[in-house]
């Protein structure tokens, strides 16, 4: 099979993202394969296995990769259309019922207090279509002076962290596209790409170096962790062609491709899930290829 009817022979989580990103099918097309989401499959499985209080895995945050934040960030990543009927049942008790474990006055969509985790919240609530402008205002004030966002802020530290950046980045992103051109939010976005970018997306200003190994490790799905097909994927979405800051980045993510044209799963960062995407470490993964072949279709076109 070749590799485009190896994607299409898939979920349609996956599916649907194939034909709008490999493809250029119709959006009827496109629209048609994403409403199964919701009733067939990866999706309708994570959906059926909320819990009757609206949380998933009994808690929020914890445990990991099975809770509500992993839960509702992998229909994020699903595709799952916010408008149906399905979405709107599963986000209503949300807000409410799934409160940040160490302090229970703090309700989902209002955030917590690590941006790398409120990164997270802001793409999930505003993809949802919930109130997510007050953990916004809060990050844009979290900004560093580097342009970069850190957890370790509140315990002093003074630098960036690319693992944060990203997920604050992924979040106004998503933020933008929910409720509309801001321009605080696109100013500070663009100086936390150029916290990325002037390091080349992968080395530290001080020494060249790349300090983090796993940065280089593809996996799906990716919770908190900083890799270069992740970051890769977010400014194709963000830049109509890649500049010479990306080109070493871009050069490793293509060299994992086999000859076949497909893509293994270096590192699968998760221990549990509440659905089997079928894919183990060093076998082909069907996520980690769609994310690298819409990467290179974005650098082929400049």
């Amino acid at each position: 099979m070749d590799v485009m009817g190896w994607l299409l022979d898939s979920d349609p989580a996956l599916r649907w993202q194939v034909l709008r990103d490999l493809t250029d099918a119709p959006a009827e097309e496109v629209a048609a394969e994403r409403s199964r989401v919701a009733r067939e499959g990866w999706g309708a499985q994570l959906l059926a296995a909320q819990e009757p209080d609206g949380r998933w895995g009994g808690g929020t945050f914890f445990p990991e990769w099975t809770s509500t934040e992993s839960s509702l960030r992998l229909l994020y990543r699903f595709g799952l259309d916010p408008a149906s009927d399905e979405a709107r049942r599963a986000i209503a008790p949300v807000h409410e019922a799934a409160r940040w474990e160490y302090d229970p006055g703090m309700r989902f969509f209002d955030g917590e207090v690590e941006p790398c985790i409120n990164g997270r919240a802001v793409a999930i609530g505003s993809y949802f279509g919930q109130d997510v402008r007050g953990i916004v205002d809060r990050l844009l004030g979290e900004q560093m002076a580097d342009g970069g966002w850190n957890c370790e802020q509140e315990r002093g530290s003074t630098r960036g962290s690319f693992d944060t950046t990203l997920n604050v980045l992924e979040g106004l992103l998503e933020f933008e596209r929910s409720t509309g051109p801001d321009p605080d939010v696109a100013a500070a976005r663009l100086r936390g790409e150029e916290y990325l970018l002037d390091r080349r997306l992968l080395r530290r200003l001080s020494d060249g170096q790349i300090p983090q190994a796993r940065w280089l490790a593809v996996g799906f799905p990716n919770s908190w962790h900083y890799e270069v097909g992740r970051v890769l994927d977010y400014l194709r979405q963000t830049r109509s062609a890649p500049d010479e800051r990306m080109t070493e980045a871009i050069d490793i993510l293509a060299s994992k491709g086999d000859p076949q044209g497909w893509w293994p799963l270096e590192h699968a960062y998760h221990s549990a899930l509440h659905v089997d995407l079928g894919e183990a470490e060093g076998q082909p993964s069907r996520w980690i290829t769609l994310r690298a072949l819409r990467v290179m279709r974005w650098a082929d076109a400049s």
